[in-house]
């Protein structure tokens, strides 16, 4: 006997607990659940998080971590949980506990289990809702790839490895790529 999988809706969805360990997305309707983040992805994420605080005037902008839902859409249900996003907080709007406006800035470490399908994919949801811009960084080749929205796609204006990375959205914000890599040893 064969089974048919039912896409999740944004009413059944909402009904579901909360993730405890990890992370959740929805998309097109379908849950897909991403495992706790591993070094050096965590450690990056923190250092460019610190990096960013100390640089913001949090009263007026917002940065949220992984485990927040940024909705897409409702129909086919798709909600994303970036790795960091930055939003002024007087355009953030929130429904139901989920953030419903497009963040000024997106932020993904990328995974060495994500494939380029699955990247694009985000990217391509964030250019839907409007995102400006979207830094890339890879810890495997140690560079930060920016993208700014073209034409309603996320396009690939630079790639950085040294130097110095500026959200065009936040020119007060200067974060030198050499910061974002954890010590080794």
């Amino acid at each position: 006997m064969a089974t048919v999988s039912r896409l999740l809706t944004y009413e059944d969805w909402l009904r579901m607990p909360p993730v405890e360990d990890g992370t959740d997305e929805v998309v097109n309707g379908e849950l897909r659940f991403m495992p706790p983040t591993h070094y050096p992805h965590a450690e990056i994420i923190q250092r460019v998080l610190t990096l960013l605080m100390s640089q913001i005037d949090q009263k007026r902008i917002a940065i949220l971590g992984s485990n927040f839902g940024l909705m897409i859409r409702r129909e086919p249900l798709t909600c994303r949980s970036p790795d960091l996003a930055l939003f002024h907080r007087e355009t953030m709007v929130i429904q139901d506990g989920l953030y419903w406006s497009a963040p000024e800035l997106v932020i993904e470490v990328i995974s060495p289990s994500e494939t380029r399908r699955r990247k694009e994919e985000k990217l391509t949801d964030y250019a839907g809702i409007g995102v400006p811009e979207a830094w890339l960084i890879s810890p495997e080749a140690q560079s930060v790839e920016v993208r700014l929205l073209t034409e309603g796609q996320l396009e690939t204006t630079t790639i950085l490895v040294s130097g110095e990375v500026r959200p065009t959205r936040f020119p007060e914000v200067t974060i030198p790529v050499a910061d974002i890599w954890p010590p080794e040893g």
